[in-house]
């Protein structure tokens, strides 16, 4: 694994989930626990667009396909380490959280598809 790759899929990844789990320990202040999720996942999903726009410079469809893979990783290994076993949770897994999980996976490979498509030329654009 290059290092930019480990930047970006270890770096960004973990970086991305920290930033969620900030977020619901915040809201769980202030919404009921159920919503948590569906309250912070629209802030992720901007956040995570943005890093995928901005700081991911990569034009790989390949280097999208891993990042899918090792920010799916880090969320379901990271969650189940700080957030299952830690408050001993039996009901985590919900729709929200499978939701999380596939838009983990779904957004680098939309942005990967569509930054590789802008960098083959315009023979691919119609």
């Amino acid at each position: 694994m290059n290092k930019q790759l480990l930047k970006d899929g270890l770096g960004w990844g973990f970086l991305l989930w920290l930033v969620g789990y900030i977020l619901g320990i915040v809201f769980f202040m202030l919404v009921p626990p159920s919503m948590i999720g569906f309250v912070v996942m629209p802030i992720g999903i901007v956040i995570t667009l943005w890093v995928l726009f901005k700081k991911i410079g990569s034009k790989s469809f390949n280097h999208y396909l891993l990042l899918a893979i090792t920010w799916t990783a880090v969320a379901v290994i990271f969650d189940y380490l700080f957030l299952v076993k830690a408050f001993k949770s039996t009901n985590y897994y919900k729709l929200d959280v499978y939701l999380y999980y596939l838009l983990t996976f779904v957004l680098p490979l939309l942005v990967g598809w569509r930054k590789s498509l802008g960098s083959n030329g315009s023979k691919l654009r119609t």
